[in-house]
């Protein structure tokens, strides 16, 4: 009974993350831009940013005020630069 409680669950998680992977490909990825206005309502996950000393493109996936998904590329500043 355990057993096959954990196959069922274990197909429920496998096709919620294959939804997620799905929605996430159906999303258009938005290069940024400064004179752009964001209606940003909710950051659902942002992207870690690298260990380095250079411009690294970074991701963040929001919900607008309306409950759209969007994703938004933009370029940041890694944090492996020391100040020394």
């Amino acid at each position: 009974m355990k057993a096959l409680l954990v196959l069922a669950l274990g197909g429920f998680c496998g096709a919620a993350l294959a939804g997620e992977a799905k929605d996430a490909e159906q999303i258009p990825v938005e290069q940024y831009s400064y004179s752009q206005h964001l209606d940003i309502a909710r950051v659902l996950s942002m992207s870690e940013v690298p260990n380095v000393c250079e411009v690294v493109p970074a991701r963040m996936t929001y919900e607008d005020s309306q409950g759209q998904k969007h994703i938004l590329e933009y370029r940041v500043m890694g944090n492996g630069c020391s100040n020394g």
